[in-house]
């Protein structure tokens, strides 16, 4: 398999000391909670607005409704919601102390928003027929904006976080390519977005920021990784059209997780002067960098010299 990078922000290595600049003179933190204020409501918003009107308004309304998609695609979408809740909050959270505002007030209205937003969008599925409110979603939503939360207001850093990784993957035979085309899109974003069977998250942990010990490096992260493969559907890799007839069968193509150890860079970690570089590593690392890997699936451990 392959995969990509990212991990965590430390107080000391947040890119809050990015100036902005109007006029040639910094702007004041009135200034920028209004600006980083404006933006988020704007951001959020529009967003919102533009997923009502171009994805959930080709589909049918109904009134709100639940329903259990727990064991979709080997949950690898739930994982993806907690990556999703994780690093906006992260985001948000940064841009809040940019702004001016403290530590623990920043991390409560960068991450209750972060929230409030993704749950808004859990809220147009239960408005659209097709889908509905997903419990699983939400919890893994509130689960990734927790994470963030509790560990910067309690070591006012990240010692654990989530990373993604995916790659462009080739299925080869055309109805396997038909079928991807169909679920994940066709073009490279899409896929690297939507495939779930190219796709790995990983738990990052920082080495010295918990065991406390010296003689290792501050960048040095242990990373567990998750995936899996063989889903050409939600629960079974069966196609059907909208008169219910089945256009597509592979179950005989077996759906097995994937479960990964690799060491990590956590890019905050890494000192360096300028304000560029240091909101380059804060953004980079939501991705898990390549590095050898170890692979246990289907009861078999091997080695992969760099996965992605």
């Amino acid at each position: 398999m392959l995969f990509v990078s990212s991990v965590t922000l430390g107080q000391d290595t947040v890119p809050y000391d990015l100036i902005i600049r109007v006029d040639s003179s910094p702007v004041s933190n009135t200034q920028r909670k209004w600006l980083v204020g404006t933006a988020s409501a704007i951001c959020y918003g529009g967003s919102f607005l533009f997923l009502n009107e171009a994805w959930y308004k080709e589909y049918p309304r109904s009134s709100f409704h639940t329903f259990n998609d727990a064991g979709e695609w080997q949950q690898m979408d739930k994982i993806g919601h907690a990556w999703t809740a994780y690093h906006t909050s992260r985001l948000n959270t940064a841009l809040w102390k940019w702004a001016g505002v403290d530590e623990n007030k920043s991390v409560l209205i960068g991450s209750s928003t972060s929230l409030l937003y993704l749950l808004a969008i859990e809220y147009l599925d239960g408005r659209s027929a097709q889908w509905g409110w997903s419990w699983p979603d939400a919890g893994a939503d509130i689960s990734g904006v927790a994470l963030f939360a509790s560990q910067q207001l309690l070591w006012k850093e990240q010692r654990i976080g989530i990373k993604f990784s995916s790659y462009h993957k080739n299925y080869g035979p055309s109805s396997l390519k038909q079928r991807a085309d169909v679920l994940f899109g066709e073009s490279v974003p899409e896929r690297l977005l939507k495939d779930y069977n190219a796709q790995t998250y990983w738990l990052t942990f920082n080495v010295k920021s918990l065991f406390k010990t010296g003689k290792l490096p501050g960048w040095l992260n242990i990373a567990f990784g998750y995936g899996a493969e063989g889903m050409f559907g939600g629960y079974e890799n069966i196609g059907r059209d909208k008169e219910g007839n089945v256009i597509f069968d592979r179950r005989d193509i077996k759906r097995y997780r994937q479960w990964y150890l690799s060491p990590d860079i956590d890019l905050t970690k890494i000192k360096t002067k300028s304000p560029f570089l240091r909101t380059a590593f804060f953004l980079l690392n939501a991705i898990k960098i390549p590095a050898p890997t170890f692979e246990l699936s289907n009861g078999k451990l091997k080695g992969h010299w760099l996965a992605f």
